[in-house]
C-alpha cells in the first residue's frame, strides 16, 4: 500500500468507526430513556439518518480498496495476458472517469440541497450529499492506483499467475 492508500483507508476507517460507535451510543441511550422514563430524545433519530450515509460510503470505499466487491472475472481470465493488461488498465481508466464524473455531479448539487434542511438540527443536507462526493472522489482515486499497478505488473509473471494484475470491476 502506498500513502494515498494509506490515506484513503484511514479516513474511511475513522468515519466508519465514528459514525459506528455515535450512532450506536444514541440508539443505545434513546432506547434505556424510552423504558426508563416513556420518552426519548427528540433529535435521537435524525442525527443516526444524518450518519447512516457516511457509515455506508466508508464501507463502500474501504471495499473497493480491498478487493471485497463482488466482480466477474472470468471473460479477463480466457485472455492472454498481453491482452489482459492493457484491457484492465483501459476499464479502470473508465471506472476512474465514472466516478471523477459522479463527484463532481454531486458537487454541483451541493447548492441545491443546502437548503434542505433536517427538521430538529437543521443539518442542511448538503453535509450528507458531501459524503457521498467524497467517497466518490476517493473510489476514483483508487480506481486511478489500480491502474496504475495494472499498467506496472510485470507481464512474464503474470502469464504464470494471474493474480499479478489486478482485475477490473465488471
Amino acid at each position: 500500500m502506498n500513502v494515498i492508500d494509506r490515506a484513503v483507508g484511514g479516513i474511511c476507517r475513522v468515519a466508519l468507526w465514528i459514525s459506528t460507535s455515535v450512532i450506536f451510543v444514541i440508539l443505545c441511550g434513546n432506547t434505556v430513556l424510552r423504558y426508563a422514563t416513556g420518552s426519548s430524545l427528540q433529535w435521537g433519530n435524525e442525527v443516526p439518518e444524518l450518519l447512516f450515509p457516511w457509515l455506508v460510503m466508508a464501507g463502500v470505499v474501504l471495499g473497493a480498496q480491498h478487493g471485497a466487491h463482488i466482480t466477474t472475472t472470468f471473460l479477463m481470465e480466457k485472455l492472454s495476458p498481453a491482452v489482459r493488461r492493457p484491457l484492465t488498465v483501459a476499464t479502470w481508466i473508465v471506472v476512474a472517469a465514472l466516478y471523477a464524473v459522479l463527484s463532481v455531479a454531486t458537487f454541483r448539487m451541493l447548492d441545491v440541497v443546502h437548503d434542505e434542511k433536517s427538521p430538529i438540527l437543521q443539518v442542511p443536507g448538503s453535509v450528507t450529499y458531501g459524503c457521498v462526493m467524497g467517497g466518490m472522489a476517493m473510489l476514483s482515486v483508487l480506481a486511478v492506483l489500480a491502474a496504475v499497478r495494472a499498467w506496472h505488473a510485470d507481464a512474464a509473471p503474470a502469464a504464470a499467475d494471474a493474480g499479478q494484475v489486478p482485475q477490473a470491476h465488471w
